[in-house]
């Protein structure tokens, strides 16, 4: 049989052990799914009727390739499957690049993407918040499995990227397979997994801002004669905001385990927890001095605190436990389950900006809010790999469930008397507010399940690859209101499907044409006496083009989409409620390029057009508008160079650009924010080979918008606008041994 060791960032291997030596194959096996959940033990599987040889083939861990560049993904298809034979577009971020280009959030992780706006709260995205396809807000999964709260009106955790091996995006709907999710697509997370070869591994970070972080990664074999692995990440960091009088504080640990009873079952045990003591600045930012100067004043400043240090929290624990069962029945069948509990307890209190009173003066309100969400996601998977005459199958039938379980409670004062008016020219702070003067305005419990049954098929035949998938959803929302004692029962029911051909030419060019739609119960919060809201559903076209040269690591991809989404969502920033606002349209193109020119050159480059309007809304004056915040044009390139030969070994240099163009400043594009360029800059240096003595040592310096730009990141009205982050300055003392 074969045994996958799946962390793709490494290099694959081939090993032969005789004799059946249970020793010699758990000492050689990482854990299993190390790449992602749906990374299938029976890929590329080999038939060897012969029980005392096992081949096992894999990447093995502690030897990372200097490039960014990936070939298979299984978050597309649930099946670790080539890229090049994938027809959907999919952008994989490994270690490697995390690392080399300093991401400190998921959503930075994906600055050099095509497809997807990552910046657009600037420094306020507490909640990695990104746009995909010109569509809000894209989904989280953590190993294939529903991350924090997800819906279209916003996302609600965060997980530090320390504890990830990588982040993929699926462009477009992928509902089924994943269930709820947006037309413009998910974001797939992939935790550190256990391995066999020992992982020691501290690195400290220090930067401007009063950065300081410790870190830790440590892995290997329980002992030569136990068939259990493990894996321990973990980190501790402080940081100051480029906001006023803001700090993010974090702690984080994630234990895993995996055992290994046979050579036909692996079982992993996945454990995080994080706290975020200060979770960091959340407010809006008026268009009146931010995208236009006022009149013998100018700007705000790029570091105003809008709230007020008296009145102040924000506050987040996170916590999970689950697994990963994965079991070879025969040569043809296997059976996998994944399964998680989650909770997250987040608090927050500040001053909101609510209105311009007159050009530098606002209005605030105080706000106190605490959620607390906890949900159960499972994941049941039977496989089967066979051919039938010149056609081999890949099949995949699965039904997944969801619960989650919502209770927020929300608290405010308007503020009738002006107390918190606010001139941010002449600004005062140090005005506390009474807590009991805030009235408990929402106390809402909602609940959702979901039962999903889905059925997918990749048959290959000769050059060509055919996948179809279908999927039928039941779902059951249930809304109280605590505070005048009303229940609303929603029930929906919906079928997605995905069709998608490829034909892959011996040459490396693969094109391909797909359409698949997409489903998502809406757990939105809309005002106080107002219906549920209708199911957000999408549908997409795409045909595309990828290439893979013989003999080269590189893989581009071109492709041209077309989405339409009804029933959206979006934040109303004047009720500060949730609000359906209709259809929306959209369309463009989107190319990207990874390569490794030459063993010393890497290359990123992404292009995107994306031109998303309102199709349908009960506001005439919307209609046919562009939607704010989505860049018509956005570009990035990201290069970098290690030196190999010359007196210079051991160092590496890279850059990178990033351009995003004007955006509408709301659903009437009665105004429009300005383009802006961003250039980011890393230097490494490998210290063993200055001295034996520091082998496993090494120094990296990375500068993220270089010149310290003031720009505004996006506005979607003339009440929500948002700067973009400032200059970022990160030194990385790491030590592996």
């Amino acid at each position: 049989m074969v045994l996958p060791i799946q962390n793709e960032t490494l290099k694959t291997e081939k090993i032969i052990i005789r004799n059946n030596n249970y020793n010699k194959l758990f000492l050689t096996l990482t854990s299993a799914l190390l790449l992602s959940p749906q990374a299938s033990a029976n890929n590329n599987r080999t038939a060897n009727n012969n029980e005392d040889t096992v081949i096992v083939t894999g990447e093995m861990n502690g030897h990372p390739e200097k490039n960014f560049v990936e070939s298979d993904s299984a978050a597309g298809t649930k099946s670790l499957t080539p890229l090049i034979k994938t027809p959907q577009s999919i952008s994989v971020i490994n270690r490697t690049q995390i690392e080399a280009q300093g991401a400190m959030t998921v959503a930075d992780a994906l600055n050099y993407s095509s497809g997807v706006v990552t910046n657009y709260r600037g420094s306020s995205n507490r909640n990695d918040e990104v746009i995909t396809r010109g569509f809000r807000y894209a989904p989280k999964f953590l190993d294939g499995l529903s991350y924090g709260s997800n819906s279209s009106a916003g996302t609600v955790g965060q997980i530090d990227p320390w504890l990830l091996e990588r982040v993929e995006l699926v462009h477009g709907p992928a509902s089924v397979l994943y269930g709820q999710v947006s037309p413009g697509g998910l974001i797939n997370m992939t935790s550190k997994r256990p391995t066999a070869q020992t992982i020691r591994k501290v690195q400290m970070k220090a930067g401007n801002h009063s950065l300081g972080e410790l870190a830790f990664d440590f892995g290997g074999a329980m002992g030569d004669h136990i068939p259990v692995l493990y894996r321990l990440n973990g980190l501790v960091s402080t940081q100051k905001q480029f906001v006023k009088d803001y700090k993010k504080e974090r702690i984080a640990i994630a234990p895993a385990l995996t055992w290994i009873p046979n050579n036909n079952t692996t079982f992993t045990l996945l454990t995080s927890y994080q706290y975020d003591p200060k979770a960091g600045y959340r407010n809006f930012y008026p268009k009146i001095g931010t995208v236009t100067p006022v009149t013998d004043v100018g700007y705000m400043p790029y570091n105003m605190n809008l709230s007020d240090p008296a009145f102040n929290q924000a506050r987040r624990e996170q916590s999970s436990i689950g697994y990963i069962l994965e079991h070879d029945i025969n040569d043809v069948f296997s059976f996998q389950q994944n399964l998680r509990y989650s909770r997250s307890d987040e608090r927050s209190k500040y001053l909101v900006y609510a209105t311009d009173l007159t050009p530098t003066t606002i209005g605030r309100f105080p706000q106190r809010e605490h959620n607390e969400i906890q949900g159960i996601s499972v994941d049941n998977q039977l496989k089967a790999f066979f051919s039938m005459g010149n056609i081999e199958h890949s099949v995949i039938s699965g039904i997944d469930y969801k619960w989650v379980d919502n209770h927020s409670k929300l608290w405010r004062n308007r503020d009738k008397e002006g107390k918190y008016h606010f001139d941010w020219s002449n600004p005062t702070w140090g005005i506390p507010a009474n807590e009991k003067d805030l009235s408990l305005i929402q106390n809402d419990k909602k609940k959702l399940h979901q039962l999903g049954g889905y059925l997918q098929d990749q048959l290959s035949w000769e050059n060509w690859n055919l996948a179809l998938s279908g999927r039928y959803d039941w779902t059951e929302t249930t809304q109280q209101n605590l505070i005048n004692s009303t229940t609303k029962i929603q029930k929906d029911r919906a079928f997605t499907g995905r069709a998608g051909l490829l034909y892959a030419f011996d040459s490396g060019i693969s094109p391909y044409i797909s359409y698949s739609t997409s489903f998502e119960p809406n757990l939105a919060q809309g005002a106080p006496g107002t219906a549920a809201f209708k199911p957000t559903t999408g549908e997409q076209t795409e045909i595309g083009i990828k290439f893979q040269p013989k003999g080269h690591d590189t893989l581009l991809t071109f492709s041209l989409f077309d989405i339409t989404q009804k029933n959206v969502t979006t934040s109303n920033p004047v009720i500060r409620f949730s609000e359906q606002i209709g259809k929306i349209g959209s369309k463009g193109v989107e190319a990207e390029i990874h390569s490794q020119i030459t063993p010393e050159i890497n290359l990123i480059a992404a292009y995107s057009y994306t031109d998303t309007k309102t199709k349908r809304d009960g506001r005439a004056a919307r209609v046919g508008k562009k939607v704010p915040s989505i860049p018509e044009h956005a570009a990035s390139a990201w290069g970098s160079y290690s030196f190999t030969q010359t007196a210079l070994k051991g160092f590496t240099l890279g850059a990178g650009v990033r351009y995003v163009g004007s955006t509408s400043g709301d659903y009437k594009e009665s105004f429009h924010v300005n383009p802006y360029t961003l250039y980011d800059l890393m230097a490494k240096y490998d210290l063993g080979e200055a001295a034996f003595q520091l082998k496993g040592a090494s120094i990296q310096l990375n500068v993220n918008n270089l010149t310290n730009k003031r720009y505004v990141a996006s506005c979607s009205n003339v009440e929500a606008c948002f700067y973009g982050s400032g200059r970022s300055i990160v030194a990385t003392v790491e030590y592996n041994w």
